[in-house]
């Protein structure tokens, strides 16, 4: 078994379940052993807490250029119910081919590469074409504040010199019949969780409402989530669908995208969930007694807004949500976006370098990363996560999804490409 496998494996037998309670087990298991394999090899870590066993580790590797590239990843993964998996999720089995577990994709096998490549790469002594600093972080699946921004706002000193990022949700091998195309993160859609509130007239459930807030509230979030966005085509979204175009050999009708995602659904799978905004009612919460009419009722809702579509997007969540309805954010993150140039294309050519029949192109995440948190302190991300997957294998479903797995093959190609993209061929002195 190659490194990788087995450090995805160990990884993954870790629990590290985050259900954003605070209540969890925490990631300082894991980031003890990750510490422990850097410092194995002569990369000295840095360990620091947000709060009890909420753990991160960040560690420098000089290059020959002080203009310092950040990999962070995230130790954390989303809660897993044994009884629905075929095999335990926190087993780290290998079998198949395949290494099994909650966070295989998301994201303890990047995780893993990055790993196995910092470790070989100081054992060769080799350096890399740039400082490079590795960052294993703590709550990317909540809000992030007790891994990345804690970093961000206490040990700012760590990201010195990065200017840019690559981390996870790009680089992957996609397939639209016999080609295989790999979708480089460029950008992400911005994020607005938001608590809702309707407040009334608390009264006997017997009696005629005079101000129920859950009928208020109910009705509130019928409109929010029967609502049909409009297409917004951002700049990056078309260059996506321009380059897609090209890969597959024939053009994509703009002006019939909802036809188009039709015919070629596995690459529509990269943009039609990125052509508009969205706002999807997750939580409710109202009453304590089935005859009493409460006093409040309480909703949350999982907004996402394209770049630029920030203002116009919660101008409607308001206009649908009416008078009697406030909202709050639990969390709030702008959209994001970098360059289709320079690291981009650097990104490209490692790729290309291991599979030269592959299809790069930009792509912009519907969801959102640890790369917000980073693009604060002006660090522009990408999301490269370099992977060589099998036809078969739904890589968007493993996705928080059920039996989750990533073939060591696809492990030991992402290593090959950030061998490529990473190393020059000067020894350390």
């Amino acid at each position: 078994m190659s490194e990788v496998g087995e450090i995805c494996s160990e990884l993954l037998r870790i629990d590290t379940t985050n259900d954003g309670s605070g209540d969890g087990p925490g990631e300082r298991r894991a980031a003890e052993y990750v510490a422990s394999l850097l410092s194995e090899v002569g990369i000295e870590p840095v360990v620091f807490e947000s709060a009890p066993r909420r753990t991160s580790v960040v560690a420098r590797i000089p290059g020959d250029s002080s203009d310092a590239l950040l990999l962070h990843g995230h130790l954390d993964v989303v809660p897993a119910d044994p009884a629905e998996w075929r095999t335990h999720p926190f087993s780290g089995e290998i079998d198949g081919g395949c290494v099994h577990g909650r966070g295989a994709v998301d994201m303890k096998g990047t995780l893993a590469m990055t790993l196995a490549w910092a470790r070989e790469n100081a054992r060769r002594g080799v350096r890399p074409r740039r400082d490079l600093v590795l960052a294993f972080l703590a709550d990317e699946e909540s809000t992030g504040e007790y891994g990345a921004g804690h970093a961000i706002e206490r040990h700012r000193e760590l990201f010195e010199g990065c200017t840019e990022a690559i981390s996870e949700s790009g680089g992957f091998s996609w397939y639209e019949n016999d080609v295989r195309i790999y979708p480089v993160a460029v950008g992400e859609r911005g994020t607005a969780w938001m608590r809702l509130t309707a407040r009334g007239v608390p009264g006997h459930g017997s009696k005629p409402a005079v101000d129920n807030p859950v009928a208020e509230l109910a009705r509130a979030l019928a409109r929010l989530a029967d609502h049909s966005w409009p297409v917004r085509l951002t700049p990056e979204v078309a260059r996506l669908i321009d380059e897609l175009s090209r890969a597959l050999g024939g053009p994509i009708d703009l002006d019939r995208l909802e036809e188009e995602i039709e015919r070629i659904p596995r690459a529509a799978a990269l943009f039609k969930g990125v052509l508009r905004n969205s706002a999807n009612p997750t939580m409710l919460d109202a009453g304590y007694k089935v005859n009493v009419i409460p006093g409040t009722a309480e909703a949350h809702v999982d907004g996402r807004f394209l770049p630029g579509q920030r203002d116009e997007f919660l101008e409607t969540v308001d206009r649908l949500l009416g008078p009697k309805v406030t909202r709050e954010f639990v969390s709030f993150e702008e959209a994001v976006s970098s360059p289709v140039e320079g690291l981009f294309d650097k990104l490209t050519a490692a790729l290309l370098a291991e599979d030269p029949a592959g299809k790069p192109v930009p792509y912009v995440m519907s969801g959102g990363t640890d790369a917000k948190w980073f693009a604060r302190i002006g660090i522009r991300g990408y999301g490269f996560a370099p992977l060589l997957l099998p036809p078969d294998l739904d890589y968007f479903g493993m996705f928080h999804g059920l039996d989750e797995r990533v073939p060591v093959e696809g492990l030991e190609f992402g290593v090959r490409v950030l061998d490529r993209l990473l190393t020059s061929s000067a020894p350390k002195s």
